[in-house]
């Protein structure tokens, strides 16, 4: 059964929040100061800004792999296993796994056997159009093809919160291109929620229905930006006048956030 639509930004309830959150490392380092942001379910947000801004820093917060050192992160709702779906920047798949067995592991970590999660399995890989290639290893497939795999691996256990840090930086822009309109149908597909970190402005406004772009030193929000162009969006959408207008609108926001940090 698909998922019921979305309502208007602003109308979505919130499940996660961060309250004044600041991150500070070893050496007196802020990555992060007094960060406030509300999560909505459906929500598409891109945390939008230059290097050492703390976008990657964010996720990892959220994502439970590190604390805030003030400040706190308050979710809705009790999470349970699978809830929370990450993709990094590197696939991180085991060689020596196929295909299937590199999807399948968020379950085989919760002591759930491949036949019992078979149907999952093969309907993700079907979504990120690997099927044919479920007995495949990962040296035998492209960088856009083990990229597929990681979003699969991260989505078979149907999270409420995805998060993505820079998934197709290395990726040539082609490829890149194809994988965003495809995560989009991907999202559409499971209703989740994305947060996703990116330096591409372009990227940014194409995928998102929220940009929040961050400036540096110390890393906190300079501006949110709203794109409510209606999905699905496909090429007729990048190449439109809106988009273009948005791109400048993102720019420009960007180059703001950078100024504050110069």
């Amino acid at each position: 059964m698909p998922p019921a639509p979305l309502p208007p930004l602003g109308q979505r309830p919130e499940i996660l929040r961060m309250e004044g959150v600041n991150k500070t490392f070893r050496g007196n380092v802020v990555a992060l100061n007094g960060m406030t942001l509300g999560v909505g379910q459906g929500d598409f947000i891109s945390l939008l800004g230059p290097s050492g801004c703390g976008k990657s820093t964010a996720l990892r917060l959220i994502a439970g792999l590190m604390q805030p050192t003030t400040g706190r992160i308050r979710w809705t709702e009790a999470q349970s296993q699978g809830d929370l779906g990450v993709v990094f920047q590197e696939p991180t798949l085991m060689p020596w796994a196929t295909v299937a067995q590199n999807v399948w592991l968020p379950f085989r970590l919760r002591g759930e056997s491949y036949a019992s999660v078979r149907d999952r399995v093969e309907e993700v890989l079907k979504l990120v159009g690997l099927e044919k290639f479920r007995a495949a290893y990962p040296r035998e497939l492209s960088g856009g093809m083990k990229m597929r795999v990681s979003i699969a691996r991260a989505m078979v256990t149907r999270p409420k919160l995805i998060l993505m840090d820079e998934p197709f930086a290395a990726l040539d822009e082609i490829t890149r291109f194809k994988l965003n309109n495809d995560l989009l149908e991907m999202k559409a597909a499971i209703g989740c929620t994305v947060i996703f970190v990116t330096h591409s402005v372009f990227e940014s406004v194409f995928l998102s229905d929220r940009i929040v772009v961050m400036a540096a030193r110390p890393g906190r929000v300079s501006a949110e930006l709203t794109v409510d162009a209606p999905y699905p969006r496909h090429e007729d959408f990048r190449t439109s006048a809106e988009y273009a207008a948005r791109c400048r609108a993102a720019s420009d926001a960007l180059h703001t956030a950078m100024e504050l940090a110069a």
